[in-house]
């Protein structure tokens, strides 16, 4: 007798613990501009990713008397000749540049257009 209530005590507990709780979200309210929080995402939507598709080097050497810089770039995406790159610090933008080559592996020569450049600086799509 006693092992039936043993295994009745075990089977319920047993159930109980695999029993899925439903997750319950509750609404914030709505902040000082009037739009509430987005809502968290649910198991049944796509995560939606896309490239990034804006070139970005860096500033690998500057000649200030002679007005051009060398940049670096990742393997595979060189800008193409004759492009105009903006050059930016600390997220400002500081001067422009005209991609003129000669192309040495990842690394490529540009005129600055205006601005000046510093080692470092990154160089975008304008």
């Amino acid at each position: 007798m006693r092992m039936w209530l043993l295994a009745i005590a075990l089977g319920l507990l047993a159930v109980a613990g695999c029993a899925r709780k439903q997750a319950t979200f509750v609404a914030l309210p709505a902040g000082p501009s009037g739009a509430r929080p987005a809502k968290p995402p649910t198991e049944n939507q796509p995560l939606i990713i896309t490239p990034e598709s804006t070139r970005v080097g860096k500033v690998a050497g500057v000649n200030q008397e002679a007005r051009f810089v060398v940049l670096n770039f990742p393997v595979g995406h060189l800008p193409p000749l004759d492009q105009h790159m903006s050059l930016y610090r600390r997220g400002l933008k500081v001067g422009e540049v005209r991609i003129t080559g000669p192309q040495l592996d990842d690394d490529v020569d540009a005129d600055l257009l205006n601005g000046d450049a510093e080692v470092g600086d990154e160089v975008r799509d304008q």
